[in-house]
């Protein structure tokens, strides 16, 4: 089956793509309001998209009312954001942040949750988070009804045990975001298979191949 988006509904769209790009990390993003209210959200549409030196990216749609999110104010506003990382034991309270909380209310509290400070920025991260990235923002670009933002990691914020000898993670397994608008998955089932060079293809190649 083919099937033309620009004869699709956006929700459609939306559907196809959510189930079919998978799976996706969730970046849990903290950012701090001009009032100083923290403000966490999570997001599916993220992953890391450069080295040198570290990049990473989220793209932030509107909300319900056709407006921006606080998410995506604040990053403008504030120009930082931390990404923290979602691990089982904090799927709950990323699902409670996840409610369309007012600006006023920090959805930390409602999910009992607490912060820890930046270091080299002033927006906290989550305390419970395994794993955080603090990030300024490099550039930011309108794509539909998105915002697409770039940030710099200047910071990694990892818990002593997921690290071992030359940084080398270890059971480290947080969630990825399968179907819209609910399906999730674990990431504990894992297999590891190492690169071959074209030498070694070459080896492998069947006589008489093309």
């Amino acid at each position: 089956m083919q099937i033309d988006p620009a004869l699709q509904s956006s929700a459609d769209n939306y559907k196809l793509l959510t189930n079919l790009v998978v799976p996706r990390p969730i970046a849990w993003v903290s950012t701090l309001g001009p009032e100083g209210v923290v403000n966490l959200a999570p997001f599916s549409f993220f992953n890391a998209v450069g080295s040198e030196p570290p990049y990473l990216m989220i793209s932030v749609g509107l909300n319900g009312n056709g407006e921006a999110k606080d998410t995506a104010k604040n990053i403008e506003a504030s120009g930082e954001f931390v990404v923290n990382m979602v691990t089982e034991d904090l799927f709950e309270a990323m699902n409670i942040s996840a409610a369309d909380f007012p600006p006023d209310q920090s959805e930390l509290e409602a999910a009992q949750l607490q912060t820890a400070p930046g270091l080299h920025i002033r927006t906290p991260r989550v305390a419970q988070a395994r794993v955080s990235f603090e990030c300024k923002l490099h550039s930011a670009q309108q794509l539909g009804k998105n915002t697409l933002f770039i940030g710099e990691v200047v910071m990694f914020h990892v818990a002593d045990a997921l690290l071992g000898p030359r940084l080398r993670v270890h059971d480290f397994a947080p969630i990825g975001r399968l179907g819209s608008p609910s399906v999730y998955c674990r990431t504990t089932d894992r297999f590891d298979v190492a690169r071959i060079s074209h030498a070694q293809w070459l080896e492998r190649k069947p006589a008489g191949g093309a």
